[in-house]
């Protein structure tokens, strides 16, 4: 009845929540608390404590408590605070921060130290429910967009959208009225013109956001506390460093993990694996990593290898290895019912597995029947699953695919039973309390476990599903998407939004999971995901094949050029990572972040950049061959025929079969490398390519790509200044740290662009031109004490 008109009678459209909720009630009492201020109502105690730029709010129907109900990363400084009764209000002061409560009606203001409102609770104040146990609070929008809420179908812009957070599995088409996913990030960013403010709600029920409201936005609990972090400052760039402070960010991936992957449901034998991986090597397709499904389990038991079809598997993934592959296996939660079964037993023994309150434990039916499922939420249960990743380790695998971890169970629910309890380190909670994180702490599991399992080699995790922090675990794909050119330009807004949140290593499924795609949607599709940061070809099994060179040799050849422009950009993109943990910004990013005044750019999500000035514009519509571009303030490039714009306007770019529309901002220096067949291959040139016409900053980071030794200064960072000059442009570049050998017997280059002619090339304390070569209107200059010493070069305007 859900699929037909019979769901929108009149009598089974509930009211919204909000009609059925009243105020909290006056404050009766307040007072402080080792630096934490607390407000008595009839139904519920507000906890509230300040930082810098930040502030804390926590609500109960019992005594607030200081732990959050999903660890974080860095817990929030907590300053002394002064609590004054001021009539209405009571006024809380901290750091330059000051917090008004309202007494009759609990509501929150925040000002500045200059008198600027923040984050202001409407008249109505915060609103409670009794039937759920659940409080809401709205906001005064002082916005001009929203950003954030992690993996949201629909545009860029959250304004006038509802949505909710409930990990599910969903393989039903992805449709912007989806209010949930695979992955819950409850964090939300509303950017005005003066100032900018975050929310986090640290709550891993189900929670629900709403700005359909043009005056307010709100967001609600229906279980556990309302536990939100307000954060604000003058622009988007600041909210995301904030909230990756709090949340954590992204450790360097193996620079592997950035290659390009090929994967299907499923490669049912070592024969087609191997196959696979010749086919890439004869046709000089570069590729990285190849993907297990299911079918590599005996009978679909996580940690057990086919014994009819990957009898060998440690033998083939050794001999692919030696190939440059990396063998990347699926592992899902579900643990088959089964007396035989090690895993099982070892479980029971290991108080393992989710239970009832009354000790009996819970039974769901996934891949291999009726299973039974551990709580992830006990450090014990975390070490003992990482531990079992042992069987992969011992084969020679190096990543993990976790699976299904929403948990995803076959049922009408399609998850857990809300009743069953996890023990949660000491502090029992309801799964229904909890839903949102599990999957996170079972790639903690994973990730945990693989990093003490592969002795100083970083590994990689990829998960479907996840919560706020994630990121310091796993990679992210989008889940089941479909091979629709809707799917395409959905994917877009997607990944902006993930990486925004937190999720800055996230891509999609390339040519689309489920559906049959076809050689234009592939290509177009893989040219766009040649600039993501997480590269995976994927597909059902029910659809056709989607692997390269599946669609004939036009598109096998347009495939190869994208796939080979992302090894080109590997270093660009490892860099890129690098500035993450230095500032939590993605590498993917939408327009509206590097060019926050530009009206334009507000609601853009048809293009985006990687890193700060280097413009995509995919194509997106099948037969396509000429789009509308934005680009915004500042002279462009365009990439591929070194033409030049101006910016502040739209225009139409063509686009050829091969290659789609790409633009580099003036004053933008990129590092590209040669074409390598996989990541373990050394290049043979490195080259930094600068665009003139501008001014502009960029960073060049490498390490080994493979171990935890940058951690202690074994890596280089190399600064570049550009900069107008005299009779030109000066190129000023920096060591900042030089505690990696760079790769030898490789040629480094400067590539400069925008100028018409051969010009004179020097360094500052050399009197004679570097060796240098004009071609294709780009002067190549070679420079083999790049890396090495701090040098200024002197690019001339004649």
């Amino acid at each position: 009845m859900k699929d037909s008109s019979a769901a929108i009678h009149p009598d089974s459209v509930m009211r919204s929540t909000i009609e059925l909720m009243e105020p909290l009630g006056p404050v009766t009492n307040a007072f402080l608390s080792e630096d934490t201020a607390f407000f008595i109502c009839a139904q519920a105690v507000a906890a509230i404590s300040i930082s810098n730029s930040m502030f804390r709010v926590k609500i109960s129907h019992t005594m607030p408590t200081p732990e959050d109900v999903v660890p974080l990363a860095c817990p929030m400084p907590i300053k002394p605070l002064v609590l004054e009764d001021v009539g209405g209000e009571y006024q809380l002061s901290s750091s330059g921060l000051t917090l008004f409560i309202k007494k009759s009606k609990l509501g929150i203001r925040a000002e500045t130290a200059g008198g600027l409102p923040i984050c202001e609770d409407v008249p109505e104040g915060i609103l409670v429910s009794q039937t759920p146990m659940g409080i809401t609070c709205r906001k005064q929008y002082q916005g001009e967009a929203i950003y954030g809420l992690g993996e949201k179908t629909g545009y860029l812009n959250k304004a006038n959208t509802e949505n909710s957070m409930w990990n599910s599995d969903v393989y039903a088409p992805h449709v912007p009225e989806i209010r949930e996913l695979y992955v819950s990030i409850p964090v939300f960013y509303v950017v005005g013109q003066d100032i900018a403010y975050g929310i986090f709600l640290n709550n891993a029920g189900k929670t629900t956001f709403s700005f359909n409201d043009l005056s307010s936005v709100s967001f609600g609990t229906t279980t556990g506390d309302m536990d939100y972090y307000c954060f604000f400052g003058k622009t988007l760039k600041e909210l995301v460093d904030q909230f990756t402070v709090l949340t954590g960010r992204v450790p360097q991936p193996p620079r592997y993990a950035l290659g390009y992957h090929q994967s299907r449901y499923s490669y049912e034998s070592e024969d087609q694996l191997a196959d696979v991986a010749s086919e890439f090597r004869r046709r000089r397709i570069p590729c990285d990593a190849l993907y297990l499904d299911i079918h590599y389990m005996d009978s679909y038991r996580v940690f057990t290898w086919n014994p009819l079809h990957y009898a060998t598997s440690r033998d083939t993934i050794h001999h692919l290895a030696d190939e440059g592959f990396h063998v990347i296996p699926i592992v899902d939660p579900g643990v088959k019912k089964d007396e035989e079964y090690d895993v099982y037993r070892s479980g029971l023994l290991q108080n393992a597995f989710c239970a009832y309150p009354d000790g009996s434990l819970y039974l769901g039916e996934v891949w291999p029947g009726e299973s039974v499922f551990p709580d992830f939420t006990e450090p014990h249960v975390r070490e003992w699953w990482g531990n079992l990743h042992h069987s992969y380790v011992d084969s020679g695998v190096v990543g993990i695919w976790n699976d299904m971890n929403e948990p995803a169970v076959f049922n009408e629910t399609k998850t857990m039973d809300l009743a069953v309890i996890h023990g949660n380190n000491g502090h029992p909670m309801a799964h229904e309390a909890l839903h949102n994180a599990y999957g996170h702490y079972m790639n903690q599991a994973t990730y945990q476990g693989m990093k003490k399992l592969l002795n100083g080699k970083r590994p990689f995790v990829l998960t479907r599903s996840g919560y706020a922090g994630t990121q310091k675990y796993a990679a992210v794909w989008t889940g089941d998407n479909r091979s629709f050119w809707e799917h395409l330009a959905l994917a877009i807004p997607m990944l902006l939004n993930m990486g925004l949140s937190g999720l800055a290593f996230c891509g999609a499924d390339v040519g689309g999971f489920a559906f049959d795609t076809d050689g234009l949607l592939l290509t177009r599709w893989t040219q766009m995901a040649a600039y993501t940061p997480f590269f995976r070809n994927h597909s059902g099994i029910d659809a056709v094949r989607q692997e390269p060179w599946q669609f004939g040799p036009v598109f096998e050849s347009a495939i190869r050029k994208a796939i080979e422009r992302r090894y080109m950009l590997l270093p660009h993109i490892y860099s890129l990572f690098y500035e993450h943990r230095l500032s939590g910004l993605p590498p993917m990013r939408p327009l509206a972040l590097e060019f926050p005044g530009d009206p334009h750019t507000r609601d853009l999500c048809d293009s985006f950049l990687l890193g700060q000035g280097l413009l995509v514009a995919p194509i997106y519509r099948p037969d396509t061959n000429v789009r509308s571009v934005y680009l915004p303030q500042g002279d462009w490039y365009q990439e591929n025929t070194n033409r030049r714009f101006e910016g502040n306007q739209y225009i139409l770019a063509t686009a050829t079969i091969d290659e789609i529309p790409v633009f580099v901002q003036a004053g933008s220096i990129i590092a590209m490398q040669g074409v390598v067949q996989h990541t373990g291959q050394a290049a043979d040139t490195l080259i930094f390519h600068v665009y003139t016409g501008g001014e502009g900053h960029y960073r060049y980071y490498e390490d080994d790509g493979e171990t935890f030794n940058y951690q202690d200064g074994v890596y280089t960072v190399v600064e570049f200044n550009l900069s107008f000059s005299t009779g030109g442009l000066e190129l000023v570049v920096k060591i900042i740290n030089h505690g990696f050998e760079a790769t030898p017997h490789r040629s480094t280059f400067l590539a400069i662009h925008g100028v018409r002619k051969p010009v004179l090339v020097s360094e500052s304390n050399a009197p004679y031109a570097l060796n240098q070569q004009f071609r294709d209107n780009i002067l190549f200059v070679e420079v083999p004490n790049l890396l090495i010493k701090d040098t200024r070069y002197h690019i001339s305007s004649e």
